[in-house]
């Protein structure tokens, strides 16, 4: 990656930080999940709202590295209006690009794709995966029932 491209994304993710998007709780939200990482100390509280298997609200609430929070402000913004398959979708092409994985050109994945230099730090990936893990286990358990 050119060290223009790394200078850009860096940016992009610095200003997810410093001005996160869907920052707060939603009072009538269908799902709330609490996750951390005990590893390093990111926390995450993850607020959904769910209609006719829609996700039509997202918010997030948390502390942690610049990865983290930003990674929870971009997922938000990712999956709102989405489907819920969608947005399980998204959350696998995000874990198979923080893996390192080849990711199809042609789905778009807007300010997400600035994290994709993550793969190359080993001790930060489940920092960046963070928000999307519990956005998927609060969905997956709205499949359950």
């Amino acid at each position: 990656m050119s060290s223009n491209l790394d200078a850009l994304y860096r940016r992009v993710i610095m200003d997810h930080y410093k001005n996160p998007r869907n920052r707060g709780i939603l009072e009538d939200g269908s799902h709330t999940i609490n996750m951390n990482n005990p590893t390093c100390g990111d926390r995450i509280q993850l607020t959904l709202k769910v209609e006719d298997g829609i996700v039509v609200d997202a918010k997030q609430e948390g502390e942690g590295c610049s990865i983290s929070m930003s990674s929870a402000s971009m997922m938000t913004q990712a999956i709102k209006g989405k489907k819920i398959e969608d947005a399980l979708k998204l959350s696998k092409i995000f874990s198979d690009m923080m893996q390192g994985k080849e990711v199809d050109d042609d789905i778009d994945l807007g300010d997400i794709e600035a994290l994709q230099g993550v793969a190359k730090f080993p001790a930060r990936i489940k920092c960046a995966t963070l928000a999307w893990k519990a956005m998927e286990k609060s969905l997956k358990e709205e499949n359950q029932d």
